[in-house]
């Protein structure tokens, strides 16, 4: 089915060198353009976002004092980063502004920014946009559009389910529902349908299919105390543009960092822990290229989007989350899909140090039906670096 965009979207998709080939958008934008809800399961880095912002940039039709899309999100820092497209996407549409709400910030700071603004678009956590509602400095009497980025994540934790639902009926009854991640769970399936009517259901069955293609894949097997020297090894013989490291707490992330730049790596890290303030500022450099290292926690697992980064490092090898109950093998498709966004080449090492890391490894083996070689002396760089 052929799509077209508005002139100001046509005109934005050539600056960008944007051509929107990617199968998700060309199965999803024509029938959510339509006015249908839209349920979407596909692989990290294939442009899930670009989906529900360019059809709402389209469909909008701004009114004062009217916010007709609202975007949820379960982060700040993703949050943030889909308010960044929205301003992006947006440049050739001066008429639609956005506004992006989160936790960590004084709430009159963004009921400021509404009132200021006029958006007719708002992007935020749900604990934030409840906030705003309940001290009536958010209308969502007008909404056409709601959005969930990140789906899975906000359907399956109950409080987080709660909240949307909290938010969701304050909407008008008559609206488009659009929902995406990258992993869709069939229970979480059927909770995502009822807040949905008749929706369009994109999915990859085949869960071999959501390993990404291009991404080179290997683990290393070590001791705890192996695992500092081996690093800064690898970051020493690698070519990259910019590295992921991820870790498994917010201490362990403030320590790799002071090690990292005590050997002289261009080193930040980010955890949940950090005021918001730190976060963002901390986010803003490593997007803009100001270090090409960030050792994370899960933070930086999901959804977010960094261009230029090709390598991700699993210095503490995903575990399930006690809390979410989200397997090993979910955060681990999350977080290796930083790398070889969009398609393009990316390469993933993954630390193994103990007996439940080996466990783990064997799950993400098994559920996508791919073998993970151990790594070998020397990789070359052709098989995950695309050559200028």
């Amino acid at each position: 089915m052929v799509y077209k965009f508005r002139t100001s979207l046509v005109q934005l998709r050539s600056s960008l060198h944007h051509d929107f080939a990617l199968a998700v958008q060309h199965e999803a934008i024509p029938q959510a353009l339509l006015g249908m809800d839209v349920l979407c399961q596909a692989k990290s880095g294939m442009g899930k976002t670009a989906v529900f912002v360019l059809t709402t940039l389209h469909l909008l039709a701004p009114k004062d004092d009217q916010v007709q899309v609202l975007v949820l999100s379960h982060t700040r820092e993703l949050a943030y980063q889909i308010g960044k497209e929205y301003e992006r996407f947006s440049k050739f549409l001066p008429e639609l502004k956005s506004v992006v709400v989160y936790g960590g910030v004084k709430r009159q700071q963004h009921a400021a920014a509404i009132k200021e603004q006029k958006p007719s678009i708002v992007v935020g956590t749900p604990g934030r946009v409840i906030d705003l509602v309940e001290h009536g400095e958010l209308n969502l009497e007008h909404v056409k559009y709601f959005i969930v980025d990140e789906c899975d994540k906000m359907i399956d934790a109950v409080d987080m389910r709660r909240q949307v639902q909290k938010i969701f009926v304050k909407t008008p009854v008559q609206k488009q529902v659009m929902m995406y991640s990258a992993t869709l769970k069939p229970d979480v399936r059927a909770i995502c349908r009822k807040f949905m009517q008749d929706p369009l259901e994109i999915f990859i069955e085949d869960e071999r299919k959501l390993t990404l293609h291009g991404l080179v894949q290997y683990y290393a097997k070590l001791t705890p105390e192996e695992k500092n020297l081996k690093l800064t090894n690898l970051l020493d013989a690698l070519d990259f543009n910019q590295v992921v490291i991820f870790v498994s707490t917010a201490a362990r992330a403030r320590e790799l960092d002071r090690l990292l730049k005590e050997c002289n790596f261009p080193s930040i890290h980010i955890h949940g822990g950090m005021k918001q303030d730190e976060r963002i500022k901390q986010y803003n450099a490593f997007r803009n290229n100001q270090a090409r290292i960030l050792v994370s926690t899960n933070l930086f697992g999901r959804g977010i989007d960094i261009e230029r980064v090709n390598i991700v490092i699993n210095y503490d090898f995903p575990m399930q989350d006690d809390k979410s109950g989200e397997p090993a093998s979910d955060q681990y498709l999350h977080r290796v899909g930083r790398a070889g966004r969009f398609g393009t080449k990316g390469l993933a090492v993954s630390f193994v140090s103990s007996p439940a890391d080996e466990k783990a490894l064997e799950e993400v083996q098994s559920r996508f039906e791919v073998k993970v070689p151990e790594l070998p002396d020397k990789i070359e760089t052709e098989s995950y670096m695309n050559q200028s």
